[in-house]
């Protein structure tokens, strides 16, 4: 069988440890765009699974030359996987989408048609959870709020990495060689023409979730220190807050003592605001101590991931656009 040297469609998948997803994934997938009457190919990045999803995802490829997978060495992160498998696609127009397939893969077909439209990216917003419990809507709106006050980068709201983006935005991201990636924040830094296609979320189909509350929120502080330094500035105007405040309250005690001859403070407002100044500090190098991590992993130059073994894949990148990627990728390691 000879393999399509540049598809249309190519398909990115992270996976991880969904072997019990990966059947009635292909089964969807391959239907779906098997009726949209476009080449493509499916490249799966295996992120460091425990269980069988490798051994099932080589059985996939042995039948089907148009699924590949890339398999990383460990497990490296979604945002890693997500990164490499981009940097493996070739198509022409690039897909993003979970094993899980809360976001429909109907939704491709209509991403297509805005993309033949002269549209760049076409990203997915939710148009409500149903499926997401109270506390995780409304930390989900919480963080969209503060992470579109604090950064002059506005991501749009209910909008997670289920997209399609032309392969212009692909090099464009692969001139992004941050370590710490925040692809949601990316997607929105590169820019082009763009537009969105409304859904309605689903129900996870097989498996369970690999989100915890302690991931979702480390996930969350990553997005916001990746794309604005207002956590840091903000305490140099809290600073010269306290500093007025301090001031004016050393006048108004020094007032008291000329006036009243009282010169003896309390001891409990004393501890109040010892106790106050010394959480605000610690609060501060806290804040100054996830910038400071987040430059000495950049510093480093660790690549962002490595790959085990590739399957499906012809000996050499097939494509101008794919090789200019894996070498960037690969200058940048």
């Amino acid at each position: 069988m000879t393999r399509d040297v540049h598809p249309t469609v190519s398909v990115v998948v992270p996976v991880y440890n969904e072997e019990d997803a990966l059947e009635t994934f292909f089964n969807k997938m391959r239907k779906e765009l098997g009726s949209l009457g476009v080449s493509w190919e499916i490249v799966c990045v295996n992120d460091g699974s425990c269980d069988g999803s490798f051994a099932k995802l080589q059985t996939y490829v042995n039948d089907d030359d148009r699924i590949k997978v890339v398999d990383l060495s460990r497990n490296f992160g979604k945002e890693a996987a997500l990164t490499a498998g981009l940097d493996h696609a070739s198509g022409q127009a690039v897909v993003c989408i979970d094993v899980d397939l809360q976001d429909p893969p109907e939704l491709i077909g209509p991403m297509i048609e805005k993309w033949r439209e002269g549209y760049e990216m076409v990203y997915a917003t939710r148009a409500s959870r149903p499926t997401d419990g109270f506390l995780k809507r409304i930390s989900a709106e919480r963080f969209y709020g503060a992470y579109n006050l604090m950064s002059s980068v506005k991501i749009p709201e209910n909008t997670g990495d289920f997209r399609l983006m032309d392969s212009k935005v692909l090099d464009a991201l692969s001139r992004l060689n941050e370590r710490n990636r925040f692809m949601k924040g990316m997607f929105a830094w590169v820019g082009f023409k763009s537009t969105a296609l409304e859904f309605e979320r689903g129900e996870r189909l097989k498996g369970t979730t690999k989100w915890s509350f302690w991931k979702l929120w480390n996930f969350a502080i990553d997005g916001l220190t990746s794309f604005s330094t207002l956590p840091l500035r903000v305490w140099t105007y809290l600073g010269l807050i306290i500093a007025l405040l301090s001031f004016g309250f050393a006048s108004f005690i020094v007032a008291r003592i000329v006036i009243s001859g009282v010169s003896v403070p309390g001891y409990a407002s004393l501890m109040v605001v010892v106790l106050f100044l010394g959480g605000l500090q610690m609060i501060s190098l806290g804040v100054i101590g996830e910038y400071l991590g987040r430059v000495y992993e950049e510093v480093k130059q660790r690549p962002v991931y490595l790959v085990r073994e590739r399957l499906g894949f012809d000996a050499l990148p097939k494509t101008k656009t794919e090789q200019s990627r894996i070498s960037r990728r690969a200058a940048a390691q």
